[in-house]
């Protein structure tokens, strides 16, 4: 028995079984899932059935909760509020025939997060398709709804379509912002590229946070030899989800087609001199001061490397003069078309 244990070949028949094993488990899991939320859709259902057919009132869920306990001791999810739930959620999804499907294939807990926190419907379904795709726990849906990740998956302006592996694609929109906040920091009306660099350093917890999720610090001024000369790359941050190195450079002007060069160059030297064997391509981040989409759709058309442009901005007040510079609504419908999430009308970002 002992050498068998031992056998290669014995290895990896249990490795083959063990999986098998879990894929098995899951499927289980998903299939109680989706039998528990078409459960709580009927309850949902019944209950306004009877409340429209008997004229009852608020009282038969706290009754209906109070019986359903003693009947099922010990089983939760018959609370009264749990119950109420319910009803809301039946409401919510009663005439809606593309995403009643949709539901079941998230938990619970997760479909509660999205009635309460996201009322446009396309958001939604999109934070839905998120969430099955990525496994994302409930804490982590509440973080990327806050963190807006819906709206900045719409508005980024990178070619990561064409440069980023399918399996990171999406990860990859998530990760960057179309514009970054920067009220934290205490500058001059006129300001350097070099001091706007030295207050994030400065406030560097808080720049992190507005970066978003699953970022890391790795150094700024970041030296790199190439031919002899040296170049520094004013940002070097890491990914942890896409396990990629993050350049980042700051600009306090308009966006020049001519920094996405100079962006390629630093990523291909990053790639060959940076890069561990397990890591992912290095991408790049462009911050400006400003942007015209159509400028910067132009300088990434026949980028090779992964890279976002983005703008920033002091104050949380987009000015009026910017607002022209947002995406289109058929920018917009593009983007929706290639998760397979129709339009609603009546999106606002």
């Amino acid at each position: 028995m002992s050498d068998l244990s031992n056998s290669k070949n014995y290895k990896n028949f249990l490795i083959t079984i063990k999986e098998r094993i879990r894929n098995a488990q899951y499927e289980a899991l998903k299939q109680v899932n989706r039998e528990l939320i078409e459960l709580y859709l009927d309850i949902g259902k019944m209950i306004v059935a009877r409340q429209k057919e008997y004229n009852w009132g608020k009282a038969i869920v706290e009754t209906l909760a109070k019986d359903l306990q003693n009947e099922f001791p010990g089983t939760s999810g018959f609370s009264a509020r749990n119950i109420w739930l319910m009803k809301t959620f039946y409401l919510e999804y009663d005439r809606n025939k593309k995403l009643q499907p949709l539901v079941a294939e998230i938990g619970w807990a997760h479909n509660i997060v999205l009635i309460q926190k996201v009322k446009d419907l396309t958001a939604r379904e999109f934070y839905i398709k998120m969430t099955k795709k990525f496994g994302w726990t409930k804490n982590i849906l509440i973080h990327q709804i806050e963190n807006q990740s819906f709206e900045k998956y719409l508005m980024n302006q990178a070619n990561f379509d064409k440069t980023v592996p399918e399996k990171y694609k999406d990860q990859a929109k998530l990760a960057v912002k179309d514009e970054y906040t920067f009220d934290f920091l205490e500058l001059a009306d006129k300001y350097s590229e070099r001091e706007l660099e030295s207050a994030l350093i400065n406030k560097i917890r808080s720049f992190l946070s507005e970066m978003g999720s699953y970022f890391a610090f790795v150094g700024n001024q970041y030296r790199i030899e190439i031919g002899g000369e040296e170049f520094f790359i004013d940002l070097l941050l890491y990914h942890r989800v896409l396990k990629s190195l993050v350049a980042i450079e700051l600009k306090i002007g308009n966006f020049k087609p001519e920094y996405a060069g100079k962006m390629q160059f630093y990523l291909s030297v990053l790639d060959d001199t940076e890069k561990l064997e397990n890591e992912n391509p290095s991408i790049g981040i462009i911050i400006c001061k400003s942007k015209k989409r159509t400028i910067v759709e132009y300088a990434l058309k026949n980028a090779q490397k992964p890279i976002g442009i983005a703008s920033y901005t002091l104050s949380k007040k987009l000015p009026n003069e910017l607002k022209d510079y947002l995406p289109s609504l058929k920018e917009l419908k593009i983007q929706l078309d290639k998760l397979g999430i129709g339009i609603n009308e009546k999106l606002t970002i």
